[in-house]
Parts: C-alpha cells; sequence; structure tokens
C-alpha cells in the first residue's frame, strides 16, 4: 500500500515511498523511489559553453602531431569513425508506463491492431478514451497539431495516445522537429524495481566503433553501466566506461586545461601541450618512460593517444568563455532560465545532450529517477511522464537547432498496471508548477495501483534533419496479446532484455548505413553470439534506413 492519502498531489521531484517496498538501502533505490534525481547545482558559471560552439575551436593541432594522431588511430577533434548519429539513452528507474497510454501497443497486426477494452483498462485507459474512437479530445491534447479526434496521435509518426503526458511534453519542446521524427515501439518484459535488467546499451554502442572527441561515453550516474540500469556483462569493457556527467562540475573536468590559462595565453597554452607531447613521443620511443604495465605498442600508442588528446583539448578550449548560458540553442528556446535553475532533471539532460550532440561524447545515458509511481492515483505518473517527455524534447530539438541526426532510445525496469478506478482529480497548483509549466491532472484516466512487468516495452524515435526517416520495416516490433500482456514468444528480445539491447544496436547501425534487411554482416562480426536469430528475423527487427 502507498503512503499516500487519496488523491494527495506528489510533485515528480518528490519521493515515492511504499509500505511493500521496505526503506531504500540501495542507491538504485533511492533513484527509483525520486529520492534521489539530479544535479541540486544552478547553472551558471560552468564548462558548457566551451562547447557552445564547434566553429569556435581553435586551429589544429600541429600537423607532426596530428599525423601522429593518424598514425595510431586517435581519433581528435570529432565524432568517431565507424558511426555518425548520436545516441541519447533514458533510463526512467523504477518501472515506468510506455504501453498504451504513451506509446501505442498492438497485437500481431501493429500499432493499430487494437487490444481489447480490458487491456487497454489495464494500460491505464478506460473505455471512452480508448484508440480509434472518435470523442472529443481533453486538457493537453487540445495544443497537438495533429490530434485527430480518436485518441490517436501521429506527430512523431511512432502512434501515441493523443493524450500522453510523455507526447505532450516532448510536441512542448519540439513541435519544429514534426515531420523528421519517426520511432518504434519494442514490447518486452522486465524485472520491476530492479537495477539488474541489462538494459544499458552504451557498451554495445562503443563496440560498434563509436567514439567521443573527449570522453566516448557519458551517464549521469556513477555507476559501471552510467545509468540505473546494468549493461550487458558481457559487453563490459574498462576501457569505455562511461564518465559520469549531470553537472557543470561534471564537464569541466573533462576540459580543464589547469592554471596555464591564467599565467598564458591559449596560443601558449597549445604550444606548451604540443611540446609535452613530442617529448612523451621521444621517450616512449627511447623506452625511458615506464608505462608501469609493458612496453607492448598498444600500451605506448594507448599513452600518446592520451598526451595527444590533452594538445587538442588544450587547443580547442583554453581562453574560451565557460558560462553554459551562453549557448543561445538551449538557454532561452529549449529551457527557459527558471528550469535551468529550478530542476536538475532538466539541468542534467541540458549537460549530457550538450556533450553527445557535439561530438564530445558518442552516447550518453540520462537516468531520471522516481518512476516507481503507483502511487493509487494517476497525477504523479502523469506529471512524471510530462517531464520525461520534455526531457526528450528537449533533445530532439537540440538536433534540429544543429542540424544533427539523433537517435534517442527510452527504457525502464518494469511497468505498471491499474485496476481501473478512474482518477478526475484537478490538476495541481491551479494547472501551473514554479517554472510556469502546465501540470496535468488525472485527466479521467485509470488509476496506477501496482507493478507489472508483462505490460513492459521500450521505445526509440530518430531524428533526421533533412527529411522524415526513411522506413523499412515495422514501427512495432514484436506483440502484445488482447488482454496488453507481451507476447514472450514474439521476438528473441520479448522475454530477455540483454538481446533487447542488441535489437536496439542493430537499429542503430542501421540508421548509421552499416547494416540493411538482407546485409547485416557488419552486425554479426561485431556481435556473433547476437541470440536474435537467422537472418530473416534480423531483417524484420530493422526499421529505419540510413541517416547519413
Amino acid at each position: 500500500m502507498a503512503r499516500f492519502k487519496k488523491n494527495q498531489y506528489v510533485p515528480p521531484e518528490a519521493p515515492l515511498l511504499y509500505e511493500d517496498h521496505g526503506r531504500p538501502v540501495t542507491r538504485r533505490q533511492f533513484i527509483r523511489q525520486g529520492l534521489m534525481t539530479g544535479s541540486a547545482s544552478v547553472l551558471s558559471a560552468g564548462a558548457f559553453s566551451m562547447f557552445a560552439n564547434p566553429n569556435m575551436a581553435r586551429a589544429a593541432v600541429a600537423p607532426d602531431l596530428d599525423a601522429l594522431a593518424t598514425d595510431i588511430g586517435c581519433i581528435l577533434g570529432g565524432v568517431g569513425a565507424g558511426q555518425s548519429v548520436p545516441f541519447i539513452s533514458f533510463d526512467l528507474a523504477g518501472g515506468a508506463n510506455f504501453a498504451g497510454s504513451n506509446v501505442l501497443v498492438g497485437q500481431g497486426g501493429g500499432q493499430m491492431d487494437l487490444l481489447s477494452t480490458a487491456g487497454y483498462s489495464k494500460l491505464g485507459l478506460p473505455g471512452d478514451m480508448l484508440p480509434g474512437q472518435v470523442q472529443s479530445l481533453s486538457g493537453i491534447t487540445t495544443l497537438n497539431t495533429s490530434a485527430n479526434d480518436n485518441f490517436t496521435n501521429d506527430d512523431l509518426n511512432l502512434l501515441f495516445h493523443a493524450d500522453s503526458p510523455m507526447l505532450f511534453g516532448i510536441l512542448e519542446k519540439a513541435s519544429a522537429a514534426i515531420g523528421n521524427v519517426d520511432g518504434a515501439v519494442i514490447p518486452a518484459r522486465s524485472d520491476n524495481d530492479t537495477g539488474n535488467n541489462p538494459h544499458n546499451p552504451l557498451y554495445p554502442l562503443a563496440m560498434t566503433g563509436a567514439r567521443g572527441s573527449v570522453v566516448d561515453l557519458i551517464g549521469s550516474r556513477s555507476s559501471i553501466s552510467g545509468g540505473n540500469s546494468m549493461a550487458p556483462a558481457m559487453y563490459i569493457d574498462p576501457n569505455f566506461q562511461p564518465t559520469k556527467v549531470d553537472r557543470p562540475s561534471d564537464v569541466t573536468g573533462l576540459v580543464d586545461v589547469g592554471d596555464l590559462t591564467t599565467i598564458l595565453g591559449p596560443d601558449d597554452v597549445t604550444a606548451v601541450m604540443e611540446s609535452i607531447t613530442r617529448i612523451t613521443h621521444k621517450k616512449l620511443q627511447l623506452g625511458t618512460i615506464d608505462t608501469g604495465l609493458t612496453n607492448d605498442d598498444v600500451v605506448k600508442d594507448l599513452v600518446r593517444c592520451g598526451y595527444l588528446k590533452a594538445s587538442d583539448i588544450a587547443d580547442r578550449f583554453a581562453g574560451q568563455e565557460v558560462d553554459p548560458t551562453l549557448d543561445t540553442n538551449i538557454a532561452g528556446p529549449i529551457f527557459s532560465a527558471a528550469e535551468l535553475a529550478n530542476d536538475g532533471e532538466f539541468r542534467k539532460t541540458a549537460s549530457v545532450m550538450k556533450m553527445v550532440m557535439n561530438g564530445y561524447a558518442a552516447g550518453g545515458c540520462i537516468t531520471m529517477g522516481g518512476y516507481d509511481y503507483h502511487t493509487g492515483d494517476r497525477i504523479a505518473g502523469e506529471n512524471r511522464d510530462l517531464r520525461a517527455g520534455r526531457c526528450i524534447g528537449a533533445c530532439l530539438e537540440y538536433a534540429r537547432r544543429l542540424a544533427s541526426p539523433l537517435m534517442i532510445y527510452v527504457f525502464s525496469d518494469g511497468s505498471v498496471a491499474s485496476n481501473g478506478r478512474v482518477d478526475d482529480t484537478a490538476a495541481p497548483g491551479g494547472g501551473t508548477d514554479g517554472n510556469g509549466n502546465i501540470t496535468l491532472g488525472g485527466g479521467g484516466k485509470g488509476e496506477w495501483t501496482g507493478d507489472n512487468s508483462s505490460t513492459a516495452c521500450s521505445f526509440f524515435l530518430v531524428f533526421d534533419p533533412t527529411a522524415a526517416p526513411t522506413l523499412v520495416g515495422t514501427r512495432q516490433i514484436g506483440r502484445m496479446n488482447a488482454g496488453a500482456s507481451v507476447v514472450t514468444s514474439a521476438t528473441p528480445a520479448a522475454n530477455n532484455v540483454n538481446l533487447l539491447v542488441n535489437m536496439v544496436m542493430l537499429n542503430y547501425m542501421a540508421l548509421n548505413g552499416r547494416v540493411s534487411p538482407g546485409d547485416t554482416t557488419a552486425f554479426t562480426n561485431i556481435f556473433p553470439n547476437h541470440g536474435l536469430g537467422n537472418q530473416a528475423n534480423l531483417n524484420s527487427f530493422i526499421s529505419f534506413g540510413s541517416l547519413v
């Protein structure tokens, strides 16, 4: 039983405590119940504006060092070889609802192969709000641009329920991206209320060749996976462990050239770092540096690359302005001053998307806590889904402003279900929060009353800056039965979370033009034990063509 009074509003930043869950003791438990969220510091003089405009970068490192970098395969100043689509994942800790009330999930015929009335009730939708029924739209959906009066919205091409709070948040931040977004939903079980689901795809992302120019992977948690959920054990590589980024101070250390800038000018800082690199390279050639591990050429190349990257970072960032609010593509157009000052989740999202979308990291994971929201009402879940949607939409809008492709993957550990009881409670705060944003009421939808792993799914969105993504397969990979339970035999990933990661990577490689239906050799070479089945299976699991 929840420790909440009937219809008591629980703000998105408030913790969720349940008598049947026990007292949280681990970091993961604190996150999923909302007792830990994002950074509490206010964005002011941080480091993101170091990345504010890639065109402001200084000249490249000296030609001899640039040639050395090429010779040893050390990537400087850009996104890594092999992949060029930035990747951001959202790990909504605690077991959020996606299916039905947010993204539509159907039976074997796809999203509009409708479930039963009882099935939709389990997904929190009463009989007068089912997809396909012509009804007058309520509340937030009047703001959707192409809502078609049947509780089905196709603004993102991937179908959402027209009264989805997550959709509303996305469109609030990214309405200008409509037409260039598409996506796919993957019905798949995962365990409730645990970080032990191997959901996190960052290590496999690095295996595909994705690299960043400062660090390769980032995550908003200081965990092995970079997020709340685990990484598949067979793919963990210490060389690619994600660097924690959820606040300005985390990023400052990644590009800090120390006190040299207070003594020397920017050009002199670069010259000093380049000289150190040449001296180190010469000593390595002579064998006078003890790496502490071995004299193997691989280790020497890693040391060389470290110094080369330090020189490159000094060259690009020394002496530049460090105020993140100077990025006019984020502060103002995407997040207001109040949002950045008052909401740690917005600051966290701004931090990760800034690094990933500018190529300073190849991929990132944003963990948002408090999605174990079966509080016996509907309001808590609606407003948390709304905030997640705003963060997802912010990433899409930033990609649009930078004219960059983007893949966003959204997952959670488990899911929730409703007993059908309707919540008609009015929106809290008179319909607005302290940042001036809309808040939501129960909306006449079913209360979330318990965990249910069988109603789970994940989904991904794709943004192409030039045109609508090319659909080469289906927008629903797998299916539910009429009663709104995942059909675990529909795909290998439906009951095996680590195979869900492989399925996402298959689609990521397709977006990068490295695989396509009928030609998945590059994927099978990288993931020889992928577990997704034969060629026909792989063909059917690819949703979109290349973005590059």
